[in-house]
């Protein structure tokens, strides 16, 4: 057995959800979740197949979005992983939709930054068994970041 660090190939702008999933049939059916979610989403997704002919299946609407999410499952190469990556969303647009595809058995993260995945090998099998998403804290929030969140949220339009 053998564990792996494997950073996530992605613009610092795009947003990645990797998951876990047990069918190809999580292919089609995450592209219907995506496009009845956002209008207009722009997205790619791959996920590797992990028996019979152990595909990296791929679907997307933006071309750009696609080609990353096939070169990093390809990168990773986990059994039954799923990459997504969404380039006009965030994840919070589409975490509900995506968790209730019937297919999905693991959400790993969802963010847009710096993503490192512990990979463990053992024979012709890989898995992905955690995940490093971002820096550590530096502090606690005081009163002045709470201000700041507040006003961000609404700033953004996801508060009142």
């Amino acid at each position: 057995m053998e564990l792996k660090i494997i950073p996530v190939k992605k613009p610092d702008d795009v947003n990645v959800i990797i998951g876990q999933a047990h069918f190809i049939k999580t292919v089609e059916d995450i592209h219907e979740a995506m496009v009845n979610s956002v209008p207009g989403i722009k997205f790619g997704l791959a996920f590797c197949e992990s028996s019979g002919p152990r595909l990296v299946r791929s679907t997307g609407t933006d071309e750009e979005m696609e080609k990353l999410a096939i070169e990093n499952a390809l990168e990773v190469g986990a059994g039954h992983s799923f990459f997504l990556f969404l380039k006009n969303a965030y994840p919070i647009n589409v975490m509900r939709a995506l968790k209730e595809v019937p297919e999905v058995v693991a959400i790993y993260c969802a963010t847009a930054n710096p993503v490192k995945l512990v990979v463990v090998e053992e024979g012709d099998g890989r898995g992905i068994i955690g995940v490093i998403d971002g820096g550590k804290p530096l502090g606690v929030e005081g009163a002045e970041d709470k201000e700041n969140r507040h006003k961000f949220l609404r700033n953004i339009g996801y508060k009142l």
